[in-house]
């Protein structure tokens, strides 16, 4: 008898509990914005970098090697007198290789050996870009690129693009949720998306009207330094 009595209250326990839970009105799901916002802020590079090579050919790889390695022995030289730190200065390649003839229906001939030797350059003083490529072409070096500008310490530029970004997509939320005729409560999640500088501009060479033996001018321009973040919102009513 107690047994029964007991599944009885259990039965009824369950249908009230089941009868409440049918009153009771669903929470509504709140309405999300995610938004993604881009800022760029520009500024003169402070820092450059060149590549300069040296590239030889003789019928020996003994004599291409010497007489790159006396050229190189050079180029470092003028980097130096020219006010470079050894620490700016880094050997990137180094290579020697055969050079062949290729003739149809014919075994390839050996026809000599090419050596080339590079070094990475870093420039503190971007004013000097011209004249350092000057210095270097004078001493030997046949290849150069660059110069290549940059900041060299970016950290504060990307803190305020990062702080513009943000503000972009709040901005922005504001505005879709004022047109949806909703309102932002709060901001639920920011992520940051790939931040780093844009892509630097090469120095501008200028074609040159002067002196053939005048430094080639080297316009630094400006360089832009970019931040992305993604921002949920979470909307409600006015």
């Amino acid at each position: 008898m107690k047994t029964s009595k007991l599944a009885a209250a259990i039965a009824a326990a369950m249908a009230a509990s089941a009868a409440m839970a049918q009153q009771a009105p669903a929470t509504p799901t709140p309405a999300t914005l995610t938004l993604t916002a881009t800022s760029e802020v520009q500024a003169a590079p402070d820092i450059a970098s060149i590549g300069a090579g040296v590239v030889t050919q003789a019928a020996e790889a003994q004599a291409a090697l010497a007489a790159n390695s006396e050229k190189m022995v050079r180029v470092v030289a003028a980097l130096k007198k020219a006010g470079i730190a050894e620490r700016d200065i880094q050997t990137s390649g180094l290579n020697l290789q055969p050079q062949f003839r290729y003739e149809q229906n014919q075994p390839p001939a050996l026809t000599g050996f090419q050596a080339s030797n590079r070094v990475q350059v870093t420039l503190r003083d971007v004013r000097s870009a011209g004249k350092v490529i000057d210095a270097l072409v004078k001493e030997g070096a046949n290849q150069i690129d660059g110069p290549d500008f940059r900041v060299d310490n970016p950290e504060p530029l990307l803190d305020r693009a990062r702080t513009q970004a943000v503000q972009k997509a709040r901005a922005r939320a504001e505005l879709y949720a004022a047109a949806a005729g909703l309102s932002v409560k709060r901001i639920t999640a920011i992520n940051e998306g790939f931040s780093q500088p844009a892509p630097m501009p090469k120095g501008r060479m200028v074609a040159m009207e002067a002196r053939a033996d005048a430094a080639p001018p080297v316009a630094p321009g400006e360089v832009g330094l970019s931040a992305t973040v993604t921002m949920e919102f979470e909307l409600g009513p006015r």
